[in-house]
């Protein structure tokens, strides 16, 4: 099983804007199978020995060293944190604080040391999610399934989730007539229907509070478009499996519910593509680093696509956006690419961690402006 935490856009947000004199950033290839996790273990003590390294060779304070790598100390001596895990961990340190993000995507390690956090893989999980939610729908049963990554779906308990449609009416069908006889027939049973989704919107509220992942419907109609009509949820999936999920197994829903995300990721990409390939020809996108950062810094970019993978050390002008590259990672310098896709967000602007092969022209990134810079 994965033990999955996303990151919502309140968190993202608060990581995007720390600042300080020495902020960590690992990323680091985790497991869930319990057996295996020492080998992530060793391999986070070595790059805690990496960071502190980084750190010491920029002549950072031992008082400020020693708490970053007492923390990371506790975390791996932390017996109880490694027996639930997920395919890759994030982690965020500074002298003061130490957050983790177990992540179900498969994310290249990397352990980055500046004055400000390295987000870059993280937004991948963000933006093109592969962790979504599938509710299974039916007059007579109700199920929540999740689907990580890669791993089998399983069905998920949710606090308060009615048992059945006729349990909330408290009828012994939704056909049932009320005494009075006014509900009855279809009337009826649009009624009770309506009531039983309500229901279980309600219950919902608790697990999907502050999420973005899909979520996905397994139903048929009427229920599928009653659902639709009461949901309260932003990120119901336009794609349904317009089907009776009763004696389906979440691995055979999970199975079809990947195939919509795939295409919502898909889909995202293309329309970057068009929408890129109509605003270059106004002037408003481009796939040049130092036009894309200055743009950023002044709020310019509405849409980015960056390379999850690469990493360009540099520094960015606050005022300016103008960019001095580096030669090699340091504690001294960050991410340029991270810092840009950084301001993007800051700035209300949406942001696409891809592979460099979605990119135009397989740049770094490409940048779709809301004015010409």
């Amino acid at each position: 099983m994965l033990y999955v935490d996303i990151p919502t856009k309140s968190e993202l947000s608060k990581l995007v804007s720390a600042r300080g004199e020495a902020l960590i950033s690992i990323f680091l290839k985790t497991t869930p199978e319990t057996q295996h996790i020492d080998a992530a273990r060793t391999r986070l003590k070595q790059l805690t020995n990496e960071a502190v390294a980084q750190l010491e060779g920029v002549g950072v304070a031992k008082r400020t060293i020693w708490p970053i790598e007492e923390q990371l100390h506790d975390l791996i001596d932390d017996d109880e944190f490694w027996r639930t895990q997920a395919n890759s961990l994030a982690i965020f340190i500074t002298p003061d604080s130490l957050l983790t993000y177990r992540l179900p995507n498969h994310l290249t390690e990397t352990v980055q040391v500046a004055d400000r956090f390295h987000l870059k893989p993280l937004l991948r999980v963000v933006s093109m999610p592969q962790h979504a939610f599938i509710l299974a729908l039916a007059e007579n049963e109700v199920r929540v399934i999740e689907l990580l990554g890669d791993q089998p779906a399983q069905e998920i308990r949710v606090p308060d989730l009615p048992k059945d449609a006729a349990s909330v009416a408290g009828t012994a069908n939704v056909n049932s007539r009320n005494y009075s006889g006014r509900l009855g027939g279809d009337k009826g049973q649009k009624h009770h229907l309506r009531q039983y989704c309500r229901k279980i919107d309600a219950a919902l509220r608790g697990l999907l509070a502050g999420r973005s992942e899909p979520l996905i419907l397994a139903a048929t109609d009427p229920l599928l478009s009653i659902y639709r009509s009461i949901n309260s949820y932003a990120h119901i999936a336009e794609t349904a499996l317009e089907m009776s999920p009763v004696r389906i197994t979440p691995h055979d829903l999970g199975t079809d519910a990947r195939k919509i995300i795939d295409q919502l990721n898909a889909d995202a990409v293309a329309e970057f593509a068009r929408l890129y390939a109509e605003r270059e020809n106004e002037g408003r996108a481009t796939t040049q680093l130092t036009r894309a950062a200055r743009a950023a810094t002044f709020g310019a970019v509405d849409s980015l696509l960056i390379d999850i993978d690469s990493v360009i050390p540099g520094l960015v002008d606050e005022d300016t956006g103008e960019i001095s590259f580096d030669t090699e990672d340091s504690a001294e310098s960050y991410g340029v690419v991270d810092e840009i896709a950084g301001r993007v967000l800051a700035n209300g602007g949406q942001v696409l961690a891809v592979r460099r092969g979605d990119i135009p022209q397989e740049a770094d990134l490409a940048a779709i402006l809301r004015f010409a810079i």
